[in-house]
């Protein structure tokens, strides 16, 4: 890390409860829609991965949503004035080889953000959709999922923050980069030591995103 950066290792490993932090969406969507109501049982009751099909309130050409549980072990760390959020994130999967990790928490304030906006898609540039933010924001919320690929690939991250301005009002959007802190960014990471995230090209969206696996 850069100096300044301060990185701790809080044990001991917490089962279960880390699995819930990158499936708490999907956990909230499946009860929302009806479908596979008892996922968050199914998590906190055993280990590996557990395919969710039943119900009708999927669209028919959805995949079957697959959730997979592991321990894992909670990291904070710190970021002083002036160092950039998303590659420090990025330098902290490499340099601690985090093959699966989301974001618990972050605190802080910025005095500048690239993010992209909603309206982007496959169809248009991302660049006709990104802006740069340059003022003093604090940090409201930071979530998402990082982590190094096999056989030494680059780490990779898709991060989504939210961020309040003097008058408080909230912008928001998925981190192209550029965040510059202003006076700090305390982080709480989880790493999921079960689990290994992947980035793969989604015909269906263009993107590359998400595949979770075991390791």
């Amino acid at each position: 890390f850069e100096r300044g950066v301060g990185l701790h290792i809080l044990r001991p490993p917490v089962r279960g409860v880390a699995a819930m932090v990158v499936l708490s969406s999907l956990a909230v969507s499946a009860v929302a829609g009806g479908i596979c109501g008892g996922l968050v049982s199914s998590l906190l009751g055993r280990s590996g991965a557990t395919s969710c099909s039943e119900g009708t309130g999927a669209a028919p050409h959805a995949r079957d949503p697959k959730s997979f549980a592991s321990g894992g072990r909670f990291l904070a760390l710190r970021l002083g004035p002036g160092e950039e959020l998303k590659g420090a994130l990025l330098r902290c999967s490499q340099d601690r080889g985090l093959r699966a990790a989301a974001v618990v928490s972050c605190v802080g304030s910025l005095t500048s953000a690239k993010l992209r906006m909603a309206a982007a898609d496959r169809d248009c540039g991302a660049e006709d959709h990104t802006r740069l933010y340059t003022e003093r924001f604090e940090i409201t919320s930071l979530v998402g999922t990082l982590g190094v690929g096999s056989d030494g690939a680059a780490p990779s991250c898709h991060l989504h923050i939210s961020l309040s301005d003097k008058d408080g009002r909230l912008v928001g959007g998925h981190v192209v980069g550029e965040c510059r802190v202003f006076t700090t960014a305390e982080v709480v990471l989880v790493e999921l030591d079960e689990l290994a995230f992947a980035r793969e090209h989604d015909q269906a969206t263009g993107y590359p995103e998400l595949s979770i696996g075991p390791r």
